[in-house]
């Protein structure tokens, strides 16, 4: 029985081992390098089927932790807790799913350090399912802050010309709100004698200082979301950030943000969710609204998906915060989906950067003609990323107007206008770049997506269409989770009420 094994644990640190590995590689710089890409697509190839193992063997029918582990670590308050549900469950597997593909990504883009490269993406991985899987909050932020470094270094090291200035302003943005989310930690831990997850959730913080705790925690997950006006740091780091480093960027780490809210912020503070949830409503709105209008102005691709990451961010904050199934369900379906379009248009860029050498939108056009192939490609994931139907972009989208309209009409109908403006900015950019006259001679010399790029490319395709058309297996995985967070959520505003009356 797979529940028998330390299976997330071995999920969490696999990634490590193969560090090690990398680690003791040795001879001429072109082996290092060949070796260090070997070990990082077998490590990481080895830890997808083992999340997908993982998914096989989860229980759809309830909502508690499951595959959990627990070991003392400082004293009895504090332990090494380890357990997933139906909400972190896709997220562990997203996160698996993406990073062998990164790692293809950089074959032949990465030509420098290639060693430390690999085992940068490989910690980070390590980082990354482990804020998924820790179910206890010093764990959860340790893991947390620690993503942060590998990928300042990806950025710093193999970035663009204005990398350094990219990587401070994404390190000094993140690590301001977690400071906050440190002392609301303390203050927690001080409170309740642990830093158990669901020992927390259980607690009952006083309404008082309910408010207090959630601004802390939105100080923290709104950046890393990320949610306006926090979220100018994002467009700077995608720009500069290497082709597979914007993939993972995009496809996970902006996911923390609303993972967190989900595990923290709604469960933990029922009263401060509900007191600020029109507070949330507003700024998404103006997320979803004008990000989308900033995106139609853009002249750089890479800056164009930035933007538009930020409007279906608004999209997910939105969904969460409605508090029904529908909404909740729609925005861990957007997240998920957005993880894998908004990779797939990185790499997409990526595809016309490693042969052309820049993003911007007037150098290209026509390429229809000479690549197919990936004008295809580039076409399934626009329209994923405007909510096609037949895509799992519009799975989300769809349930989140669904359960935003029973909650409040007008930020429904302020949110549609995203869905028109995201045609806009992703058909545009989509006409610039594919279709037209080849006008520039060296867009004449163009060849198509090789063997290693179409591999990359056709588990996105399959996984987006197929989702867009059969979303079951997602929403069954999270529908148990999401129920029972519901659940707990009105009866801790429903108690208090009843305590008054008495």
């Amino acid at each position: 029985m797979l529940s028998e094994w330390p299976i997330l644990s071995l999920i969490v640190f696999l990634p490590l081992v193969g560090v090690g590995f990398i680690l003791v590689t040795r001879g001429e710089a072109a082996v290092v390098a060949r070796n260090a890409r070997y070990l990082a697509l077998w490590t990481s190839a080895i830890n997808l089927v083992l999340a997908l193992l993982l998914w096989g063997s989860f229980d759809t029918g309830t909502a508690d932790f499951q595959f959990v582990e627990r070991a003392p670590w400082i004293d009895d308050s504090i332990a090494y807790h380890m357990g997933v549900d139906g909400i972190s469950l896709l997220f562990v597997v997203l996160t698996a799913f993406l990073t062998p593909l990164c790692v293809l990504a950089s074959w032949d883009a990465i030509q420098e350090r290639v060693k430390e490269y690999m085992i940068a993406f490989l910690v980070m991985e390590t980082t990354m399912i482990g804020v998924f899987c820790a179910l206890d909050f010093v764990v959860f932020y340790l893991f947390f802050e620690a993503g942060l470094i590998p990928m300042f270094l990806i950025i710093g090291i193999w970035g663009g010309p204005r990398r350094i200035y990219a990587t401070f302003k994404f390190f000094l943005y993140t690590l301001l709100g977690s400071v906050l989310l440190l002392l609301a930690l303390i203050y927690m831990y001080d409170a309740v004698g642990t830093t158990d997850v669901p020992t927390l959730m259980r607690h009952g913080f006083d309404a008082g200082v309910q408010n207090w705790l959630w601004l802390a925690f939105l100080a923290s997950f709104a950046v890393k979301l990320p949610m306006w006006p926090v979220h100018t740091w994002l467009p700077d780091a995608h720009v500069e950030a290497p082709t597979a480093g914007s993939v993972i960027l995009a496809g996970v780490l902006l996911k923390m943000g609303g993972y967190g809210f989900l595990r923290f912020s709604i469960p933990m503070l029922p009263d401060a969710t509900a007191y600020f949830t029109p507070l949330i409503f507003g700024l998404s709105v103006v997320a979803v609204v004008y990000t989308s209008l900033v995106a139609l102005m853009q002249e750089d691709m890479k800056k164009l998906i930035a933007y538009s990451s930020v409007a279906h961010m608004g999209f997910v904050t939105i969904g969460l915060f409605t508090l029904t199934p529908q909404g909740i369900e729609g925005g861990i379906m957007q997240m998920f989906s957005h993880g894998l379009v908004s990779a797939a248009l990185f790499l997409c860029v990526g595809v016309v950067y490693d042969r052309m050498h820049t993003r911007l939108i007037a150098d290209y056009g026509g390429l229809v003609n000479r690549m197919p192939a990936y004008a295809f490609a580039f076409l399934v994931f626009s329209l994923a990323n405007v909510g096609m139907p037949g895509t799992s972009g519009f799975v989300g989208e769809f349930l989140v107007l669904v359960g935003v309209f029973q909650v409040n009409t007008w930020v429904a109908v302020l949110a549609t206008t995203g869905v028109v403006l995201s045609a806009a900015y992703a058909l545009w950019l989509y006409r610039k770049v594919v279709f037209g006259v080849i006008t520039r001679t060296e867009l004449r010399g163009m060849l198509d997506m090789n063997r290693r790029e179409m591999a990359v490319f056709a588990p996105l395709i399959a996984t987006v269409i197929f989702f867009g058309f059969y979303p079951k297996p997602l929403l069954d995985v999270m529908h148990a989770s999401v129920a029972n967070l519901i659940a707990q959520h009105q009866a801790a505003l429903v108690a208090p009420a009843t305590m008054a009356e008495r």
